[in-house]
């Protein structure tokens, strides 16, 4: 039995092995990480010339004119030089983690796994369907996991019947689809991947599956739940609360107890998982906190009802693939640190084109640089398919601070039933929107506030306070998202991200100050890595713009070929671009993908990261307000059948597609207009440079050309955004023209 060589604490939070015959976990530290020490090195050197042949240069300006152009790319050069710096620290010591769940099995008995509560976030159900988050509820809830130590809470902020209706309608499904993925020993367990995959048309159980899918989206389409489906007593108590007085805005705290534990059997008479809604109370004079705020709603919501000691956030488009995700979770708890706070899967997508054209894995973010960040503390927290120990919201591992109330307690034990009416009483009122006042909530306690990046900026306060981390990246992917299929709809998410990032870094909080004191220098590299990010484009739009210009004028800016300090600028070129290739491909990447992840990299810079640099500068001026706009995850069929056939999806006048549109005319031009001067026999000796970079520009735009030019669908560049660029285009060349002639 378990209970003899394994024991959980409530209030010590952390399990104790007494007599641990096998392991649950291993670390790898990756050999690699001498040759990355020995390069950094060595280019650490190179790029410490670069700036001093940078100084010397604007030092020996002969006019105002190249004064301008000198600086703008020294400072660049600095900036790069800086993110470069910061990159590093993933290289220092990286790690990978391997768990053996064999091992847990042959302890654990499963009356003794600890409880397991999972939070689901939704905010729209337009943008994001009712139907997605049914789906997601419901690979959850198929968890290889005892039922009655698993609950499932869904947290809608857009305060929506449709999506309380949908839930309603998956749990009478799940009663026998739950049994199903039992008995066929079914591995993804969301049954919309599951019956797109494995198509049995016939079938009783995709019957009823498409029969509720049915009722559900006609409901989403004509925006209202209909009387048919309000025939029970419950369903009519159920949407009552949703009147003329109700709206997204405005609107008291719903708690719907869907299903219930020892209550609710599946067909098969088993036990089914408990399933929550949620929507927290709202008031137009109160502040909202966004999806922070919704997380830490259920986090005192599920306190008071089921109090788990485990808790796993996921996006409500982020489907469960393996059954057995918890227990590789459980692995990386057993090694008893009482200090590790969560375990992070990484984000994998279903359905990438074969090139990922808008570089939707992430590939960087979510899986290479958190391999380095395994060899300090651990990796950041990405905001889903992560499983928090909860004492970690209540202060460092050597600190407690006390709630306001003992059921918010983490060791809090849960003796009633989720629908007494005490418990659903106490749940209504820490649910209430004006409960946080003059608390601790979102500052010490909780998912912290501060940015619109609150995964990121929780993750690293609560890697301040002490709490430890690890990232568990099995073969088989633990969980599967949705990627936007539209370009503009990646760069609204990623300004989103520009804002929040720089809301941290220029804050009391920074990394390089208050990291650096109580992360060290290398974990607080890798957090400035991320948070000083939207600065690099400034580099970016000065290299996209001004050799082009300058080489329009004839005005050189780098050494001659023949130059010692030509082989200086190219090494320094490809030992970045060829680290960085390198790295992906071990991370079992592809070319191919590589090269859409360094182009989409370029364009975010170009277009978010600017944008949305600009908006931040904006906000603290007072010029204009934030927002929150949630990604669109509503496929179209039209886009869809674009996006594998690797066309790039613009097809709306946005903003966003400006900046990149004007520096890839102004890459073309001056390639063209540096072509004909060979062809004219003009000497480029000096210009070399120049023309690489417009060359390496035009061939990354290549997809813009086409969709400026040759596209005549709906997902073309509109010529209102053409012809804005083109005028802006020629805007920034007489400008700089002038000032060159300075």
């Amino acid at each position: 039995m378990l209970i003899n060589c394994i024991a959980w604490s409530r209030a010590a939070g952390k399990w104790k092995l007494q007599h641990p015959s096998s392991p649950f976990n291993s670390s790898k530290r990756l050999r690699r990480r001498f040759l990355n020490r020995a390069f950094a090195v060595i280019y650490a050197f190179a790029i410490l010339a670069l700036l001093y042949h940078q100084v010397e240069t604007v030092l020996h300006s002969p006019t105002y004119g190249a004064f301008f152009i000198y600086t703008s790319l020294l400072i660049s050069d600095i900036i790069l030089g800086f993110m470069w710096l910061n990159s590093q620290a993933f290289r220092m010591n990286p790690v990978i983690k391997d768990v053996f769940p064999e091992n847990l099995e042959k302890l654990f008995d499963r009356k003794d796994f600890p409880a397991l509560d999972t939070f689901i976030c939704t905010a729209d159900p337009y943008k994001e369907p009712p139907m997605t988050v049914a789906n997601t509820a419901l690979s959850v809830m198929a968890y290889d996991y005892p039922a009655e130590k698993l609950s499932v809470y869904v947290s809608d902020d857009g305060g929506s019947e449709l999506t309380l209706f949908a839930l309603m309608e998956a749990a009478k499904f799940g009663s026998y689809w739950l049994p199903f993925c039992r008995e066929n020993k079914v591995m993804n367990r969301c049954p919309d991947a599951y019956f797109r995959s494995n198509p049995i048309p016939d079938s009783k159980i995709k019957m009823m599956y498409e029969s509720m899918k049915r009722r559900v989206e006609d409901s989403v389409e004509k925006g209202k739940i209909l009387d048919e489906y309000k025939t029970s007593e419950e369903a009519a108590e159920a949407f009552g609360k949703w009147n003329e007085g109700f709206t997204r805005q405005d609107h008291p705290a719903v708690i719907k107890v869907v299903s219930q534990t020892g209550n609710d059997k599946d067909i098969r008479g088993h036990s089914m998982p408990n399933l929550v809604y949620l929507s927290r109370e709202k008031c137009r004079t109160s502040e909202h906190h966004f999806k922070a705020g919704a997380l830490n709603a259920l986090l005192r919501v599920s306190a008071v009802m089921t109090n788990a000691p485990i808790i796993l956030t996921l996006d409500c488009d982020m489907i469960s693939n393996d059954p057995s995700t918890p227990h590789q979770m459980l692995c990386h708890f057993m090694d008893n640190s009482p200090k590790l706070g969560f375990v992070q899967f990484p984000q994998r997508f279903d359905g990438l084109n074969k090139a990922d054209i808008y570089a939707s894995e992430f590939r960087r973010m979510f899986h290479i640089n958190p391999v380095g960040m395994n060899g300090l503390s651990g990796p950041d927290y990405f905001g889903t398919g992560t499983f928090f120990r909860r004492r970690i919201f209540y202060g460092a591992p050597s600190t407690f601070i006390q709630p306001e109330i003992l059921e918010l307690r983490p060791d809090h034990v849960v003796e009633k039933s989720i629908t007494n009416q005490p418990i659903l009483e106490l749940a209504h009122h820490v649910a209430g929107c004006n409960y946080e006042n003059q608390t601790s909530w979102g500052s010490k306690i909780g998912f912290r506030y501060g940015s619109l990046v609150e995964d990121f900026y929780t993750g690293y306060r609560l890697h301040c306070e002490g709490w430890k981390s690890v990232l568990c990246n099995p073969d088989r992917a633990s969980f599967l998202c949705e990627m936007p299929i539209s370009l503009n709809d990646v760069l609204n998410q990623t300004k989103r991200w520009t804002i929040g990032l720089l809301e941290v870094s220029f804050s009391k909080h920074s990394p390089l100050v208050f990291g650096v004191w109580f992360l060290g220098p290398l974990k607080a590299h890798c957090y400035a890595y991320y948070a000083f990010g939207p600065l690099l484009s400034f580099p970016i739009a000065v290299y996209a713009c001004l050799p082009q210009i300058a080489l329009l004028n004839n005005f050189s800016v780098f050494p001659k070929v023949w130059d010692p300090w030509f082989s200086l600028y190219i090494f320094l070129f490809l030992g970045a671009y060829g680290q960085d290739c390198l790295e992906f491909i071990l991370a079992q990447g592809t070319i191919l993908r590589w090269w859409s992840d360094q182009r989409i990299w370029l364009i975010r810079l170009l277009s978010s990261d600017l944008l949305g640099s600009l908006e931040y500068i904006a906000n603290h001026l007072g010029i204009s307000t934030r927002g929150f706009e949630v990604t669109n995850k509503v496929v179209d069929n039209e886009q869809n059948k674009r996006y594998y056939e690797g066309k790039f999806e613009f097809g709306v006048p946005s903003p966003n597609f400006v900046p990149f549109s004007t520096a890839a005319i102004l890459n073309l031009t001056a390639l063209i207009m540096g072509l004909l001067k060979i062809s004219w026999n003009e000497n480029l000796d000096s210009l070399i440079i120049q023309m690489l970079i417009a060359s390496f520009g035009v061939v990354n735009c290549l997809p813009i050309y086409e969709a400026m030019v040759l596209r005549s669908d709906n997902g073309r560049i509109p010529i209102k955004i053409t012809i804005i660029s083109v005028s802006l285009a020629w805007v920034v060349y007489a400008a700089v023209s002038f000032i060159l002639k300075l």
